[in-house]
C-alpha cells in the first residue's frame, strides 16, 4: 500500500479539470484554519431542494448537461431559510478563494449554494448541491454537485449517476473492520 501525497486546501482535483478545489468536495470538506469565519444570520431564499427527478435512473446525461448548466427542467427550487456563513481568507493565508459565502439550509443543515470570491474580491465559482430526502438512509444528501466556473465559463458535475448499472444504494451492509485494513486494501487494488 503506498501512501497518497497530501491533498488538502486548494490542491486541484484532476478528474474535475481544475473546476474543484479539495477542499471543495462537497461543497465544502476542508480545514478551517486559513479563513475568519462570521454568521451572517438568516434569510429566505430560493434554493435547490427536493431534487429527485434530476437523479431517476436512466435518464439521459445528455438530457441533464446542457452547454453552460443543467438543464433547468430537471431542477427543483423552494423558498427555504438558510443560515449564511461568510469565511474570508486570514491574512498572511493563501488559498485559491478570498472568500466563500455558504447558505446553508436551516432544515437539512446541508450547505446547498456556495459563493466564492477570487484575491480581487470579484465572484468567481458558484457551487449548487441538489439535495433529495434518501428515506432509506434516512437523511438528506445531494443528488448532485455542480460547480460553475462564472469567469471561465465552464461547469463541473459530481454525483452523476443516472446512466451507471449500480447508481447510489444505501440498503447495503456495512462492510466490517477487516475490510478496511492494508492487506484488503492490497487485494482489491492489484490489477
Amino acid at each position: 500500500v503506498r501512501r497518497a501525497p497530501n491533498l488538502g486546501y486548494d490542491s486541484p482535483i484532476a478528474a474535475a479539470d481544475n473546476l474543484r478545489t479539495a477542499d471543495d468536495t462537497d461543497i465544502f470538506n476542508g480545514a478551517l484554519d486559513r479563513y475568519n469565519w462570521n454568521y451572517e444570520g438568516k434569510r429566505e431564499i430560493y434554493i435547490p431542494y427536493n431534487n429527485y427527478r434530476i437523479g431517476e435512473k436512466g435518464l439521459p446525461y445528455e438530457e441533464i448537461l446542457g452547454i453552460s448548466h443543467l438543464n433547468p427542467d430537471l431542477t427543483r427550487w423552494e423558498l427555504h431559510r438558510v443560515h449564511v456563513v461568510e469565511a474570508t481568507l486570514k491574512d498572511g493565508e493563501r488559498h485559491i478563494y478570498g472568500k466563500r459565502r455558504f447558505y446553508i439550509d436551516e432544515d437539512s443543515w446541508n450547505t446547498v449554494l456556495l459563493d466564492q470570491y477570487d484575491g480581487r474580491g470579484e465572484l468567481w465559482r458558484v457551487t449548487m448541491g441538489l439535495p433529495k430526502n434518501y428515506y432509506e438512509l434516512p437523511g438528506v444528501w445531494t443528488v448532485l454537485d455542480v460547480y460553475h466556473d462564472l469567469q471561465a465559463r465552464r461547469y463541473h458535475v459530481l454525483g452523476l449517476d443516472t446512466e451507471e448499472a449500480n447508481t447510489r444504494v444505501f440498503t447495503n451492509e456495512v462492510p466490517n473492520k477487516r475490510y478496511f485494513s492494508p492487506a484488503s486494501l492490497r487485494r482489491r487494488s492489484v490489477r
